[in-house]
């Protein structure tokens, strides 16, 4: 009789979670949900929404139409002020944006109108290793020439890493980058580069991969220096920018800024969303994740997947915005741009 006893004490759960599934494909039938990329068109992160946009509707209950709008601007602030404050609290909006959102916010960062932990976070693409490039042509070959020349560096907004990374070298380690600000994206930063508009830039090394493949098989760039807690693959002789700073005090600075490598490329949709609903689309996104229309979307991009599921991410977002009050100050002494500090 044991059995039965068992499935008949089982049976109002399972009757719970069939309602829950009922209910949210009642509602996202015949909706339409829309990805906001804090990013310009044809940049990596773009390129990794767009991917996922494509096939996740499929994996939801109604399967809804998912379309893309890009939204750049301020480091992405634009978008995730969005999402945060205008979009619809219902599941319809989801959004990829800068991975330093956390960081961005615990440093009080001058456009910064959102509570990074409130976003119900719904899984990470891959990671984003940051890396500093120059031309082969240029005189600036290694991180050291950075430090005894003044280089003309293109970046987006001060909310960027293309900003951050490069401002926080120049702060610990002594390198001699020269922002210029305001370009729309990586896309026409690395134009800028292959025109001798500037002389280096800084972007996520997928951005790279993606969209030039040949640069670093054909040695047409420079490599200067990458930012993440551990080497990317590709660049085993490049060196890290925790690598570069003098005691271990600035070391702590470095790594909590380049720990937004961890965020990386990461989904995320609105506060506010009915738990059922955020469990359906971490249950889609983890299964976009394996599907093979998406697997080779991102083969097609040269981008590798490196996932991690929402409610871990949730916890990763969660530590990067509890850090503790003395390194914050210290972060934001060399972390803001000086306009906004």
């Amino acid at each position: 009789m044991r059995p039965y006893i068992l499935i008949a004490a089982l049976s109002p759960i399972a009757a719970t979670a069939a309602h829950a599934q009922a209910d949210v494909a009642t509602f996202y039938k015949g909706k339409t949900i829309e990805m906001i990329v804090g990013y310009a068109a044809g940049s990596s992160n773009d390129i990794a929404a767009r991917a996922l946009a494509r096939n996740i509707g499929k994996h939801l209950p109604g399967n809804p139409t998912v379309i893309t709008r890009n939204m750049p601007g301020g480091g992405s602030f634009v978008a995730a002020n969005y999402v945060y404050n205008i979009a619809p609290k219902d599941g319809t909006t989801l959004g990829l944006m800068a991975p330093t959102l956390p960081i961005d916010e615990k440093l009080g960062t001058t456009g910064v109108k959102y509570a990074s932990a409130k976003f119900n976070w719904l899984g990470r693409e891959t990671t984003s290793v940051g890396a500093t490039i120059t031309m082969a042509t240029s005189k600036i070959k290694t991180i050291a020439d950075a430090m005894t020349n003044v280089v003309t560096l293109a970046a987006t907004g001060a909310g960027s890493t293309t900003a951050i990374y490069p401002n926080v070298l120049n702060n610990l380690v002594g390198t001699k980058f020269k922002l210029v600000m305001g370009y729309v994206g990586s896309n026409e930063a690395l134009l800028a580069l292959e025109r001798g508009e500037a002389e280096a830039h800084s972007t996520a090394w997928e951005q790279v991969t993606s969209q030039h493949p040949d640069w670093l098989r054909d040695k047409k760039i420079n490599v200067l220096v990458q930012y993440a807690l551990a080497k990317h693959p590709d660049l085993p002789d490049v060196p890290l920018a925790t690598d570069l700073v003098k005691n271990d005090d600035d070391r702590r600075i470095m790594r909590a800024v380049v720990a937004a490598a961890d965020v990386g490329k990461s989904v995320l949709t609105t506060p506010g969303v009915p738990a059922d609903r955020v469990a359906a689309l971490r249950a889609a996104f983890d299964a976009t994740i394996n599907d093979a229309d998406f697997i080779s979307d991102f083969n097609a991009s040269r981008i590798a997947i490196i996932p991690m599921g929402g409610a871990e991410l949730q916890k990763v977002v969660e530590e990067l915005g509890d850090l503790p009050p003395d390194l914050v100050d210290k972060v934001r002494k060399v972390y803001l741009m000086p306009d906004a500090k």
